[in-house]
């Protein structure tokens, strides 16, 4: 896909890296629990519980992370997180009881939320004047390179043998060390001089941690098609279940079409605080449609729910162009890993405590709590603009010389 290629030679390098570490997303999100269940055979709530205390650790590690590249370097503690994911992958190959699962698995998504953090001063760097629409098409390249992980776990998953599974394993390990590697390739860059100011500023920026809080609930949106949809479609509705897969196709199909164009719509916070609004009623829509079909006819209940799922994946393009802009926009450049690593802690909440509470309220209430959901979705898109105006107004607080700072030098 043509609009996909990057103009420039490090965005290259940064996309190809990208590219080839989610084929290992795509390999560890399809398969990785039924490798400790089926082929280490761990009972699924140690799995659970062993996952949900990982979570946990990766909130620290991304603020951590981040600050660190601001500070060294965010080539090289990049690499070093790549590395670290490797490494500790390749430890689940020794895994055979609970403990060492979880000392395994605390690594391995520990050093992910740690790559997220920074890897975003070289987006900024490398993103010319909008970093925003480079993030979006490293976003479009992550969902081919996901599903294309994902069909490769399937053969995993129908082989079944503990064999198979390592094999899957072993995938992970090579394409997360064959990302560290393609980075040689990428000139450094080189961290930026020394603010004076507290040390850990983010934590202080009362504004841009309500935005953070608010995208955090937004983005539970990620869990309705993976995990309340399925759910949904299997216990209460009489439509086919290869629908499930049908949905994740459409939305990835969505995805790499169009997030790059819808991004490129929003170049202001303004614009990103809109595009909150806008997401926020799509997710209303989508969420009462869904709700809609229980009880219907088999095709009556397919087709609403083809339409939900339309409305839902336009408002996660509104919703994650939303979040590429201000949090890049409302960082100070010196920080930039730093913020985003902080911004992260939003997406790291949702993805812990976003599966109990859709199945919650969808699935265990019912109907109505999809409605409950989406009205979640529409407040939280309304309160949005009123926490951008007030992060944009400490913006033009700060002293002009450290917002002049940041554009680092390449080695």
């Amino acid at each position: 896909m043509p609009h996909l290629i990057p103009d420039t030679g490090p965005q290259r390098v940064i996309t190809a890296s990208n590219f080839v570490y989610t084929i290992s997303s795509g390999l560890y999100l399809t398969a990785g629990v039924l490798y400790f269940t089926q082929a280490v055979h761990l009972p699924a709530a140690q799995v659970g519980i062993g996952l949900g205390i990982a979570g946990c650790v990766s909130l620290v590690m991304g603020m951590a992370a981040g600050h660190l590249a601001d500070r060294h370097g965010a080539r090289g503690v990049y690499a070093i997180t790549l590395v670290v994911r490797a490494l500790a992958t390749a430890c689940f190959l020794l895994v055979d009881s609970f403990w060492p699962f979880v000392l395994a698995v605390c690594a391995a998504t520990g050093a992910q939320a740690a790559g997220m953090a920074a890897r975003s001063p070289l987006i900024r760097h490398y993103g010319g004047n909008r970093p925003q629409e480079f993030r979006a098409r490293l976003r479009a390249v992550t969902n081919i390179g996901v599903s294309l992980g994902a069909l490769l776990a399937g053969w995993a998953v129908q082989v079944g043998t503990r064999t198979a599974y390592q094999l899957l394993v072993v995938g992970i390990v090579i394409a997360c060390a064959a990302s560290a590697a393609v980075l040689v390739l990428l000139p450094a860059v080189m961290p930026g001089p020394v603010v004076d100011g507290p040390r850990w500023g983010a934590l202080r920026d009362r504004p841009y941690l309500l935005i953070t809080a608010l995208d955090g609930i937004m983005a539970i949106q990620f869990k309705v098609l993976t995990v309340a949809l399925p759910l949904w479609l299997v216990e209460a509705i009489t439509a086919p279940h290869w629908l499930i897969s049908g949905a994740m196709l459409v939305n990835t199909l969505i995805v790499v079409a169009f997030q790059v164009r819808a991004s490129r719509a929003i170049d202001s916070p303004a614009a990103g605080a809109g595009a909150y609004r806008r997401s926020g009623l799509a997710f209303l829509v989508s969420c009462s449609l869904l709700s809609l079909t229980a009880g219907m006819p088999p095709w009556a209940a397919a087709t609403l729910l083809m339409v939900g799922v339309v409305i839902h994946t336009i408002g996660e393009l509104w919703h994650s162009a939303a979040g590429f802009e201000v949090s890049f926009a409302l960082a100070p450049q010196h920080a930039t890993g730093q913020y985003l690593g902080v911004f992260g802690l939003g997406a790291g909440l949702a993805e812990t405590l976003g599966p109990s509470l859709l199945i919650s309220l969808c699935i265990t209430w019912g109907r109505p709590g999809w409605y409950v959901v989406g009205a979640l979705f529409t407040v939280t898109g309304l309160v949005a603009p009123l926490a951008v105006r007030r992060a944009e107004y400490r913006q033009r607080s700060r002293p002009a010389h450290i917002e002049a700072l940041g554009k680092a030098p390449v080695d």
